[in-house]
């Protein structure tokens, strides 16, 4: 039997179930019509949430991402040595450092504030800032930390 036979055969039967199709496709497309209608506030809210939720995660993601940043931080290790303390004079010497700035960076090495420092060694506040200033001039450092650092990896304080 050819396709066109079956087809003119059966003409009643396609028509009947295309038409049943088509009046449910409108039957649904009305009930869809009318959920839409009644509901349209609930569906706008609804979409509306939604956007904002999306927005609220996709700004929480992006304020809150850690901003990281790697710095290697080399710091010396110190071993006590058996031997007592021998200070490098000669490098004491090439950067023209006095004893007083000596000791002004022996007592930074302990933790001394500046205060503190001026205290011990009998000097205004203004002489322990000159001579730190000095210090700091004369070892190439912008920090007290960075002074003793040096200071102790050149043997200059123990």
């Amino acid at each position: 039997m050819r396709i066109a036979d079956y087809f003119r055969k059966y003409k009643l039967f396609w028509l009947y179930g295309g038409s049943m199709a088509l009046l449910l496709a409108v039957l649904k497309w009305m009930e869809l019509k009318y959920i839409v209608y009644s509901h349209a506030f609930e569906i706008y809210a609804g979409l509306i949430a939604l956007l904002f939720l999306g927005l609220g995660i996709w700004f929480s993601r992006k304020l809150t991402r850690p901003q990281v940043e790697t710095r290697i931080v080399e710091k010396p290790v110190y071993i006590a040595a058996s031997t007592p303390f021998i200070r490098n004079e000669q490098a004491c010497t090439d950067l023209g450092l006095s004893e007083r700035e000596l000791e002004v960076l022996e007592l930074m090495a302990a933790g001394f504030s500046n205060q503190e420092i001026a205290g011990r060694l009998f000097l205004s506040l203004n002489t322990v800032k000159t001579h730190a200033a000095r210090l700091f001039e004369k070892l190439e450092v912008q920090r007290r930390t960075q002074a003793v650092e040096k200071g102790k990896r050149m043997g200059l304080i123990p």
